[in-house]
């Protein structure tokens, strides 16, 4: 008994893929699929001749036959692949007594002249990683392969979620013929090479998650050890990192954050002073009043007062 098809499914509909039209930008390259689809070759079916400005890749989930890449003859059967293009003659050919299937990913691939500068992070890994790709396609013996990652599988991912509706089924095409392409650049005799980032100061990025902490919670009660577990270092290092930074320490930094907070919510908000005090960290107004009066030199009143003059002061200028 014949075992069952695993890719009959996209014979429901061939094109469906291809009419999306799909276009999307991985590093930077653009892509634009032409054809993402299962073609079935009749026993004795020749496709002759031909070549495409483009990246035609080809898996055979079943079947066998021969292809001419060049001037040379390579047999075919399940589980091979092979990439032509681009501008590869190649010809085609069942086996004159069993049908072949062949999954085709026919693919424009874009080196774009505009690199969009303000995406900065994140992008240096993206960019790497789609250069290699393509380096490491563009470098592939001009032969048959075996398909030992497992490219093939993607592309029943690609058809399901187009088929099946799923939620984010774009962004699921698009990851599938990324890792179709991912998966065949493996077979590349280029070895992959892994991005080295550029060194980065830990201690810096420490603050950053500190003070991000600090800017999320800074009206709940925080304490600096409560800090350090989440980096993780010990209360010791995060203090001194804190003073590395320019701060004098990481309660000054906390209490500062907090009076920005409630200058900003006595000059836009009605709300009494009581309020304000328990919604920004302090436990009192009475301590927020000796806090801030030790800060400014003012109270919270005599503060509100001093800045509507100066705006009334400004308007008439």
């Amino acid at each position: 008994m014949a075992k069952p098809f695993s890719y009959s499914l996209m014979a429901e509909k061939m094109d469906a893929l291809d009419l999306l039209d799909i276009k999307f930008r991985w590093g930077d390259y653009g892509f634009h699929v032409l054809h993402c689809h299962l073609a079935s070759f009749s026993p004795g079916k020749l496709i002759r001749f031909h070549k495409h400005s483009e990246y035609e890749f080809h898996f055979i989930p079943r079947g066998k036959g021969t292809v001419i890449m060049e001037d040379t003859l390579y047999p075919l059967h399940e589980g091979l692949f092979y990439l032509t293009g681009p501008n590869v003659m190649h010809q085609q050919e069942a086996d004159a007594k069993e049908a072949m299937d062949e999954l085709c990913l026919h693919i424009d691939i874009i080196k774009l002249d505009e690199i969009d500068s303000a995406a900065e992070w994140g992008d240096q890994w993206e960019r790497h990683e789609a250069q290699m790709c393509v380096k490491a396609l563009n470098a592939l013996p001009l032969r048959p392969l075996a398909d030992q990652y497992n490219a093939m599988s993607w592309f029943l991912s690609a058809y399901r979620a187009w088929n099946e509706g799923q939620p984010g089924a774009f962004s699921t095409i698009k990851q599938a013929i990324t890792q179709i392409l991912l998966r065949a650049a493996r077979m590349s005799s280029i070895p992959s090479i892994t991005f080295d980032p550029p060194a980065r100061n830990i201690n810096e990025h420490r603050f950053r998650i500190a003070t991000q902490f600090i800017h999320d919670n800074y009206a709940s009660p925080l304490t600096l050890q409560e800090i350090a577990q989440r980096i993780p270092i010990s209360g010791r290092q995060l203090q001194r990192i804190f003073r590395d930074q320019g701060v004098e320490s990481f309660s000054a930094y906390l209490e500062n954050h907090r009076l920005t907070q409630v200058c900003t919510a006595i000059l836009e908000g009605q709300s009494p002073i009581e309020q304000i005090a328990l919604e920004h960290g302090f436990a009192s107004s009475n301590y927020l009043y000796y806090v801030f009066k030790k800060r400014f030199g003012l109270t919270p009143k005599q503060f509100k007062k001093q800045q509507a003059s100066k705006e009334h002061a400004e308007s008439e200028e």
